[in-house]
């Protein structure tokens, strides 16, 4: 890997986290919301209201999207303000892993337990997925720099 493709990488993280928090705002706004969204009800195996207002939809109490927005600005930080810092790779790599996981098991609640799928979480996870994708990219490079 060049030496400029590290900080392509980092670009692309953060945009990737910038989508991640736009697309867990706006679930967040609906999953507080009372009327029905017209946008996401496609058919019975569409309808991201019931997966947004399901008792899935919240840990402890606090909402998933919202523990979204806090991950996607904690990537998006770390690919930006903190992306010269020697654990800002690993951290990445970890934490998006960790991300990836997390949205993984949301979607199988999705898939086989509500039998409904959101539009909104399955962007979501195509987002994680590629944050996770590059991040252990940029962490493999680091790691290989140490040896």
């Amino acid at each position: 890997m060049s030496k400029e493709t590290l900080p392509r990488l980092m670009i692309a993280i953060a945009a990737l986290a910038l989508a991640g928090v736009v697309v867990s705002s706006v679930s967040l706004y609906h999953h507080y919301g009372t009327s029905a969204t017209s946008y996401c009800d496609i058919g019975e195996n569409f309808n991201c209201d019931i997966v947004n207002r399901s008792t899935f939809s919240t840990v402890a109490g606090v909402p998933v999207a919202l523990i979204g927005i806090a991950g996607y600005l904690t990537v998006l930080t770390l690919a930006t303000v903190f992306r010269n810092h020697a654990e800002s790779a690993a951290m990445l790599g970890m934490g998006s892993l960790a991300g990836l996981a997390f949205a993984a098991y949301l979607t199988y609640i999705e898939g086989f337990v509500l039998a409904v799928w959101c539009i909104l979480c399955l962007s979501s996870l195509a987002l994680i997925l590629s944050i996770a994708v590059l991040s252990s990219l940029v962490w493999l490079h680091t790691v290989r720099q140490i040896d």
